[in-house]
């Protein structure tokens, strides 16, 4: 069990960084993508190539996050998922506070989970 616990919770962090992927590069301006960034029509219709920007680097987040994972590299999963910290952290000053509790928390815990589990043998 314990040995799939970090790997899981990277996992998850990746599956949201994908999730947010398609929201920021097809759902912007769609209903779907309005109510989750709570968004005007006009902003989303006036946003929606920066959007689409920025769902692209979630898309990194995620590949990253699953290549570190499958290929079992502690390294770059403890990499990607700072990166994400980084991010949500600066998401929450900049943004809206929740984005802490969505993007930066669930990254912490695979953080903590990846840095404080078994490391797979060499």
């Amino acid at each position: 069990m314990t040995r799939w616990l970090a790997p899981g919770l990277a996992l998850i962090v990746a599956l949201e960084h994908v999730y947010i992927l398609v929201l920021e590069m097809f759902l912007w301006n769609k209903p779907a993508g309005m109510k989750a960034f709570n968004l005007t029509q006009e902003f989303a219709d006036a946003t929606v190539a920066l959007a689409a920007n920025q769902g692209l680097y979630n898309g990194f987040l995620a590949a990253g996050l699953l290549w570190g994972v499958l290929t079992r590299r502690r390294d770059v999963t403890v990499f990607f998922l700072l990166c994400v910290v980084v991010a949500g952290v600066f998401g929450a000053f900049t943004a809206a506070p929740k984005i802490f509790f969505v993007q930066a928390l669930p990254a912490l815990l695979a953080l903590a989970a990846t840095l404080l589990g078994r490391r797979p043998a060499d």
